[in-house]
């Protein structure tokens, strides 16, 4: 099929603590347009131990407008919740040395699985640069790989250097993958970045 273009840990070692406010290939696509999400269409899914996750879930939803029955906690989704949106907004906090939070890998597992063939695909997550450099928000890295032969299009990356002296798997080929909430990082820094992100989905 065409491509389209338009890693478990100790709960005691999470890289962000909390929040101030088959057989396809996928591909990513960039963009800078200021369209909103067609908030009808979309789809927000997260894992979160803390809370932390699902409060950016939360204030996502808000900024785009979102209806609460279309944010989905993955601990208690199905795949068949997925295949209702044609833009899903999937989030995760990163765990110890770069891994999932705990209900993910299982979810993933099963959607990795399925044919999301003209759905597209925005990532978000939760860390802490300034301790975790190295792996700093990795498990969004951990759910782009794992939809990478499903057919989905990646949308949402805007340029690394959004992210100074970036040295995760969040940041790629001079750009970031997607929305990267940073617990060292100003209310400011992660509201603009929250913006690019949007921008960038289109």
């Amino acid at each position: 099929m065409a491509t389209h273009f338009p890693g478990r840990a100790p709960r005691e070692n999470p890289q962000y603590a909390g929040l101030s406010a088959v057989g396809k290939s996928a591909s990513f696509a960039t963009g800078s347009s200021l369209i909103k999400p067609n908030k009808k269409m979309t789809g927000i899914f997260f894992g979160s131990t803390t809370g932390t996750t699902e409060s950016v879930a939360a204030r996502i939803a808000e900024r785009l407008g979102v209806a609460q029955a279309d944010v989905h906690n993955v601990a208690a989704a199905s795949v068949e919740d997925v295949k209702k949106y044609d833009l899903l907004l999937l989030g995760s906090s990163t765990w110890g040395s770069g891994e999932l939070q705990d209900d993910w890998p299982g979810f993933l597992d099963k959607l990795g699985k399925e044919d999301l063939s003209g759905r597209r695909v925005a990532l978000f997550g939760c860390g802490d640069a300034g301790i975790y450099s190295d792996t700093f928000c990795d498990a969004m890295a951990e759910i782009r790989d794992g939809l990478a032969s499903t057919g989905c299009t990646f949308v949402g990356g805007f340029d690394a250097e959004e992210y100074p002296g970036c040295g995760s798997r969040l940041c790629q080929d001079g750009e970031a993958i997607g929305w990267a909430v940073d617990d060292s990082a100003s209310d400011a820094e992660n509201q603009m970045r929250m913006e690019l992100w949007i921008a960038a989905i289109g």
